[in-house]
């Protein structure tokens, strides 16, 4: 099977580090025309590098409808996008706590980050793609999403279900103008400074505690879910829209 994105115009969004990264490489590497974002400048930079000539970067939030939109613009560069992949999301810094101590401020902030940015990127190219009718767009969403969350952040979870429900309801408005939507459902993967905290903290014991409930036996990388990605952005996922596909080494 090969696959390749030669002359396609792929957006990223939360492309700075970790899974965002592998992506954006991933469909540089494919011939893709990557137009990456992230609030991460620096690691937005890094992520150019690696991709080459073929990676345009900018710093962006991703709740910024205004931002977005402008974006996308200039992206489409007068034609239309082909992918989007709403990777942006994740804890903004937060950890577990008892529910009557979280803020409406940290409620919000995460549901801003993994749910309205993805709505708005999703506003923002779909008129493009309905005028080619066709077009691809992939969520990263998490097992937190399907079960509970490691973190035991209320939001995080909330968001990441919010999330799938999205890609289900615009798999079906959208698929008459031949727009598939999916969404890619990582397990714990060491993809950032965030998730690699949430490695030490379990200690010894509950790392080998982990690994040991996988299928596999193995932690997953960022390519792994990079891949997944790639399937869904491909001709081979034509007749495929609307699914949650947990990439996490088999539960």
């Amino acid at each position: 099977m090969k696959i390749a994105f030669d002359g396609r115009r792929v957006i990223v969004t939360g492309a700075g580090h970790g899974f965002g990264r592998a992506i954006s490489k991933a469909f540089a590497d494919a011939g893709a025309l990557v137009w990456a974002c992230d609030l991460n400048a620096a690691g937005l930079e890094e992520t150019r590098k690696l991709c080459g000539n073929t990676c345009e970067v900018r710093t962006l939030d991703v709740s910024d409808r205004a931002a977005v939109t402008a974006f996308v613009a200039e992206a489409s560069g007068g034609a239309a996008i082909d992918v989007l992949v709403n990777n942006a999301g994740g804890v903004r810094g937060q950890v577990g706590r008892p529910i009557e101590e979280i803020s409406e401020q940290d409620w919000h902030a995460i549901f801003d980050a993994n749910v309205t940015g993805a709505f708005y990127f999703a506003q923002a190219v779909t008129p493009g793609m309905k005028q080619r009718k066709r077009g691809r767009i992939i969520n990263i969403s998490s097992r937190a999403g399907l079960e509970i969350s490691l973190t035991g952040i209320q939001a995080y979870a909330s968001a990441k279900a919010a999330q799938i429900g999205l890609t289900r309801q615009l798999a079906h408005e959208l698929g008459p103008w031949g727009i598939t939507v999916n969404n890619v459902a990582p397990g714990f993967v060491r993809s950032n400074p965030t998730t690699e905290r949430q490695w030490e903290s379990y200690g010894e014991a509950g790392q080998r505690k982990l690994v040991e409930s996988i299928a596999l036996k193995r932690l997953g990388s960022p390519e792994d879910i990079a891949h997944a990605v790639m399937f869904f952005a491909s001709d081979y996922a034509g007749w495929i829209t609307g699914q949650v596909l947990s990439v996490d080494g088999g539960k």
